[in-house]
């Protein structure tokens, strides 16, 4: 599953690059938004994680991203850099974990601390499967974002009050919404075809030359034969008679 996600998500975020100037005109207008170039750098950071939290959870991945720049200044934050607390969820009674106190809508507010990013992402779903304020969001589409920004808003994750206008700009504008579309990926993902024939080779470790290994496809890892196949090897100098050194 990690390589499928991998591929997806570089497709995507290179297609997200093709927005930059779109993008930095949305942000410079935005209060005490990051520069642009981090903006990007944490959906190529997150991403990832962003589509396995949808997955599982069924929230979508735009609207999780855009909380997460949003809320947290895309990592550069305060609270983000203190606490990897990407969402500003706050403690609430049940918390038993570590905090920080901050100023927020009040003076010396509570908010929740982790030890890693990826937990303040866990948590984020966690916190809204968990309340039957947001039960009503998880019968929409994966894919309407919309309504879910919206729905947000309703249900009081934020006080401010065009805090779901923002997530949506955020989202169309970066094309966050593009990350929706992996909901078709599963938990596991099986390779077709066989798996390739490890063949022993002919050469022994020492005096070999890389036009050797070139021709015949193979590449040396270790003293026991252990080989790597279909690799690619350009040689400049087919002719040129270049030998590996065996190591003792």
């Amino acid at each position: 599953m990690i390589n499928a996600l991998n591929s997806i998500t570089t497709f995507l975020t290179r297609q997200l690059t093709l927005q930059c100037f779109v993008l930095f005109l949305f942000l410079s207008r935005a209060q005490a938004q990051p520069p642009l170039y981090k903006v990007f750098l944490y959906i190529d950071n997150y991403a990832e994680r962003a589509i396995e939290q949808m997955i599982e959870f069924k929230i979508p991945a735009s609207v999780i991203l855009a909380q997460a720049i949003y809320e947290s200044g895309s990592g550069t934050s305060a609270l983000a850099q203190k606490s990897n607390n990407h969402f500003g969820i706050k403690c609430h009674v049940e918390w038993g974990g570590d905090t920080i106190v901050k100023n927020d809508d009040t003076l010396n507010e509570c908010f929740r601390k982790y030890d890693r990013i990826e937990d303040s992402y866990t948590d984020h779903s966690l916190f809204l499967r968990s309340r039957a304020r947001y039960a009503h969001l998880f019968n929409l589409n994966v894919t309407d974002y919309k309504s879910w920004c919206i729905g947000l808003k309703q249900a009081g994750y934020a006080t401010s009050p065009d805090y779901a206008e923002k997530l949506i700009q955020l989202i169309e504008v970066a094309k966050l919404y593009e990350f929706d579309a992996c909901k078709f990926l599963q938990n596991k993902c099986t390779v077709k075809g066989s798996e390739p024939e490890l063949k022993r080779s002919r050469y022994n470790l020492q005096n070999v030359a890389i036009k050797d290994l070139a021709r015949s496809r193979y590449l040396w890892l270790d003293a026991g034969d252990v080989l790597l196949q279909s690799i690619d090897m350009f040689v400049e100098n087919p002719d040129e008679d270049f030998h590996l050194a065996a190591e003792k």
